[in-house]
């Protein structure tokens, strides 16, 4: 995106892609249906970051769906307000993508690996120096690193303590389970309410032989890394006093036969309220609308969706310019801002791809 918006302006554009081929982040987000972006109210409120904001505002999700009409790709809106192309995939919209960029002259240099500077020189590991009148960084985050991303470029010199720790975001969390939990691996709890700290997500999560994975999970990433306990709602629908009341009486039906008749509550539920609070009370309200997951953190970052943590707002100003490198600009998740899942991520990618290559190609022309 940095590349086509200088390329509009009329500017000389290489990428230098360290990858056999670009974009490989791109497609594997749209295997299973690419959601590019999202139609919501607070859009730019749920990132938590002010910086971002002018940058949404001038590439957001109409924006990004009018792109992608232009590219012959049109969208269609779900029903939760998640975007998606027709045509579901991501490797149209990026066909058509790579074939806009070539016609505007800008050249795709694959299997070239960014190395850093040499005085003013971008210095590569197979092809000669480079000189350019500005540089755009977007070398991403540190999670995914089989698909090119693996914050490598954070011990760089001219990078180097402007950088924010990565941390794991957007993943699932480890919890050492009992032999007992196994037969449920792999079964999903759905329609629960998890929370932690001060932040709630309706979904489903699945069992995992590692603990618990899926999108209800990933909003509480924040929270969850700073070491808050995760509580599961099993019947988010109903109050406490109706829990209350159905469970009451029992009569001399077995405990998992009265929880499955009186609440529905699967097997897997049954089971994880038995994992997490054995022995059980005598009333089971409390720990149904709100059952603490003795977890013992996420899960590794190599396994994470995205990364907290990045180039540090302070070493940059308000064109994403680094301020001890003029000429140098920096776009993507390699910036220290995280979002869910659900549109959010690509959304910010290429909201500041945008912003980054329009101040650089302005910076050039100067």
């Amino acid at each position: 995106m940095a590349a086509e918006a200088a390329a509009q302006t009329g500017a000389e554009v290489d990428i230098f892609d360290r990858m056999p081929s670009p974009a490989r982040k791109f497609l594997m987000a749209g295997k299973s249906g690419l959601n590019i972006t999202k139609i919501a109210d607070g859009f730019a409120e749920t990132y938590g970051c002010d910086r971002l904001g002018p940058m949404l505002a001038a590439f957001g999700p109409a924006e990004i769906r009018a792109w992608m009409d232009g590219l012959g790709q049109p969208s269609f809106v779900g029903s939760t307000g998640r975007v998606f192309p027709d045509a579901m995939k991501a490797s149209p919209l990026l066909r058509a993508w790579l074939a806009r960029l070539d016609n505007a002259g800008v050249t795709l240099h694959r299997r070239t690996h960014w190395t850093g500077w040499d005085g003013a020189a971008l210095t590569f590991d197979n092809a000669p120096n480079v000189h350019a009148d500005a540089c755009i960084l977007a070398m991403g985050g540190a999670s995914w690193r089989r698909l090119g991303s693996n914050g490598a470029w954070a011990k760089l010199d001219g990078l180097r303590g402007h950088v924010a720790s990565f941390a794991p975001s957007n993943v699932g969390l480890s919890v050492p389970w009992s032999q007992h939990m196994e037969r449920h691996f792999g079964a999903p709890l759905k329609n629960i309410q998890l929370s932690a700290a001060d932040t709630s997500s309706r979904g489903e999560v699945v069992l995992t032989r590692h603990g618990l994975e899926g999108g209800a999970l990933y909003p509480l990433s924040p929270a969850l890394r700073q070491g808050a306990q995760l509580t599961i709602d099993l019947k988010p629908d109903l109050t406490d006093a109706q829990v209350r009341d159905r469970l009451t009486p029992r009569g001399k039906a077995s405990l998992t036969n009265h929880l499955r008749k009186a609440l529905r509550l699967t097997p897997v539920q049954i089971a994880l309220l038995r994992e997490a609070a054995q022995p059980l009370p005598a009333d089971l309200t409390a720990l149904i609308k709100c059952l603490p997951i003795p977890a013992i953190g996420l899960r590794p970052m190599d396994e994470a969706i995205s990364t907290a943590g990045g180039l540090r707002w302070d070493a940059l100003d308000e064109n994403l310019m680094l301020r001890h490198r003029p000429g140098i600009f920096a776009a993507g998740e390699m910036l220290d801002w995280e979002a869910p899942t659900g549109g959010y991520l690509l959304t910010a990618c290429l909201a500041t791809g945008a912003w980054a290559g329009r101040a650089a190609a302005r910076y050039s022309a100067r």
